[in-house]
């Protein structure tokens, strides 16, 4: 019979060894794919706002007699079919599209927010009211309404902008009021009822903060969809309008010149490609880090 190793007392009452958890950046850092996307983000953004510095053309201006020249040393990727510059169009095309995405983002995001927790926190006929509202909403064709929309009210920035936020509000207000039913009778927040906190404080203070990593993750994905609302809208011609540049409408601009200059497509599509895929992988990546399951 082999031999028995003793145990110790000491041993059989030592605390397991605790392993510190990762901080929020080190965690982020070991997805390469966000990592990635969000460097690439960040270039796009910045050369979004130092257009000016990186290019000498404007971008509306038509030079009839240089249309669609091939990429060379002074047009770095061509010309189109007027004679302005591809480049040129692309960095300020991102403005335009980066902003609709962002604002229309927040917006979508502070409405939703704000009525899903207060459907979640008072319950009863204001929650029967608000999802019922978010159901009516989604039941309806989005991407059609937002035609009438901009047919009836003008395809202007701001307008594509409200366009696109007020009809895309309804998944943060989902996601924030499950967060607030699940949290709203925890012992803490009874806790700070019985102190006498008011309505706003318990809400915003002791509700809100449980629903912001599902947000923070709804905010990513929700921009990338609102660049791929306002670049098929644009797409069609009623979205953003000639001369300014938008990713969109260069592609609708593009399209009668595939086969003769088929790079005219293919940038402003692989922008969009790219910004929306770098926006879901930090969407994804956001997911992970913040949730409590993950080491």
């Amino acid at each position: 019979m082999g031999a028995v190793r003793a145990i110790s007392t000491t041993d059989s009452l030592a605390p397991p060894a605790i392993r510190k958890r990762p901080g929020v950046l080190k965690r982020f850092s070991r997805n390469p794919f966000a990592v990635g996307a969000f460097s690439f983000l960040i270039l796009v953004i910045l050369a979004a706002i130092f257009a000016p510095i990186l290019t000498p053309y404007d971008p509306n201006r038509i030079q009839m007699g240089q249309t669609l020249l091939t990429p060379s040393a002074e047009h770095w990727l061509g010309t189109d079919e007027s004679g302005r510059d591809e480049f040129t169009r692309l960095l300020y095309g991102s403005r335009i599209s980066l902003t609709i995405g962002v604002v229309a983002m927040l917006l979508s995001v502070t409405l939703g927010t704000t009525l899903g927790a207060l459907a979640g926190f008072f319950g009863g006929i204001i929650d029967a009211i608000t999802m019922r509202l978010t159901d009516a909403m989604l039941s309806i064709p989005i991407f059609f309404f937002l035609l009438t929309v901009l047919a009836v009210f003008g395809s202007a920035v701001p307008t594509i902008i409200i366009a696109i936020g007020l009809s895309s509000w309804m998944t943060a207000a989902r996601v924030v009021r499950a967060e607030v039913l699940r949290t709203v009778n925890l012992d803490y927040v009874t806790a700070a009822r019985a102190l006498g906190a008011g309505n706003w404080r318990v809400v915003s203070v002791h509700l809100l903060p449980s629903a912001i990593p599902s947000m923070m993750v709804a905010s990513t994905i929700g921009v990338g969809q609102a660049i791929l609302t306002e670049s098929a809208l644009s797409y069609l011609g009623v979205g953003v309008q000639p001369p300014e540049a938008s990713w969109g409408n260069m592609l609708s601009n593009a399209q009668n010149y595939f086969f003769p200059a088929p790079m005219l497509a293919i940038w402003p599509g692989m922008m969009i490609l790219f910004t929306v895929l770098s926006f879901n992988f930090i969407g994804d990546s956001t997911r992970d880090t913040l949730s409590p399951y993950q080491n």
